[in-house]
């Protein structure tokens, strides 16, 4: 079979890989500006106005919850942990849960409050409890968004209230709503709430995402609303194991974005899905010459999820390459192979087949050691 170069295997999977740019689709978006990204593959699907640096209002609390879920995950926060709301938590106007300075709330409520109310209160406290003032908070949001590549957005404050300078984009919110749902999918445990209540019953929760309930498949994640910001939305969805991602910003009416979302999600969900590179693929070893094993099991490397249109998902075919041998040493994650994805005349994907473990070279004691056996263990010469 043909060897393969691994530098051309990379530049193939680089290529596979470069981000697709949305088609130009026509959808009814009355929102000033939108956007819809497919979650596992960070694909956008469709844009509108999506880099207009605009006020987000309280979808800002997207970025407050993935700080929260990224302590919680690391270990430095617990969902147990008891919260005190300070003079300021319990100053804050707008959507609340009405906190009073020094009542005591655990994590677990507190997040319940941003998710289901969206809670300037309890944005506050949770921020203040991270960071010990909402000033380095809003610091901590900033960095983690230039980590993430949001290069239009500006945090001042954790929950959206009107501040100057306080902006981001249809494109930003996209982004940090993928690194929350993707890598913190336990958020979901207070995304998909409808009602509920604190305060051992007596408080009762209403989800401002009016989509939880009547949208099938909704998961989340967080609206937003000011006179100044008109109505915002961060709708995520999923049907048949993929998450859409749907942003709509400065919509005039409350309806308006949830129809807006709706029409995204709608249009997603009906002509892309998603199929498994590696599905019914069979991967035989590959033998290793002079190492001490004498095969190496083979892996698929790279993301498998591929995003393809939803009258091809069916015809996807692949094609397995692979070096008749490979010469220790060889390290786990050399590639030695490439899986080939096609539908119809369209490449979809080209993905490394890689090494799944090391096999160290023989030395030369067990090179000579495996020669003495095969020498004692060869039958006598009769003749």
């Amino acid at each position: 079979m043909k060897r393969m170069v691994c530098a051309a295997v990379s530049l193939l999977l680089l290529a596979a890989l470069l981000p697709v740019r949305a088609q130009a689709v026509e959808l009814p978006i009355a929102s000033r500006s939108a956007i819809l990204m497919e979650k596992s593959t960070g694909r956008v699907l469709y844009a509108k106005n999506e880099h207009e640096p605009l006020e987000p209002a309280s979808v800002t609390k997207v970025m407050t919850l993935l700080l929260t879920m990224e302590a919680i995950d690391s270990g430095a926060l617990s969902y147990t942990d008891v919260v005190t709301a300070s003079d300021n938590a319990s100053s804050m106007g707008g959507s609340q849960v009405y906190l009073k300075a020094g009542e005591q709330m655990t994590v677990e409520d507190l997040l319940k409050a941003v998710c289901v109310a969206s809670g300037n209160d309890a944005s506050v406290a949770l921020a203040e409890h991270l960071a010990g003032v909402t000033e380095l908070f809003a610091e901590r949001m900033n960095n983690r968004a230039r980590e993430l590549g949001m290069n239009d957005t500006h945090f001042v404050n954790c929950n959206g209230l009107p501040a100057d300078g306080h902006v981001t984009s249809a494109y930003d919110i996209a982004l940090m709503s993928r690194e929350l749902i993707l890598r913190h999918p336990d958020i979901r445990r207070f995304t998909t709430i409808w009602m509920d209540t604190l305060r051992q019953g007596s408080f009762q929760l209403s989800n401002t995402n009016k989509l939880i309930r009547f949208y099938d498949g909704a998961t989340g994640l967080k609206t937003g609303s000011t006179s100044s910001a008109g109505y915002c939305i961060s709708a995520t969805a999923e049907r048949d194991g993929m998450e859409l991602i749907a942003v709509t910003m400065k919509a005039d009416t409350s309806d308006e974005r949830f129809e807006d979302a709706k029409t995204l999600l709608n249009y997603g969900f009906s002509t892309y899905a998603l199929v498994d590179a590696a599905e019914g693929v069979e991967l035989p070893d590959v033998p290793v010459v002079l190492g001490s094993a004498a095969a190496v099991s083979v892996a698929v490397g790279g993301e498998t999820m591929l995003l393809t249109e939803r009258a091809a998902a069916g015809t996807v075919e692949r094609a397995v390459t692979l070096e008749e041998s490979v010469e220790a040493p060889v390290q786990a994650g050399d590639v030695i192979g490439q899986l080939r994805v096609t539908s119809g005349d369209t490449e979809l994907a080209v993905l490394p087949l890689t090494a799944a473990e090391s096999v160290p070279r023989l030395t030369w004691g067990q090179l000579f050691g495996r020669l003495l056996l095969r020498a004692v263990c060869l039958p006598a010469d009769l003749g």
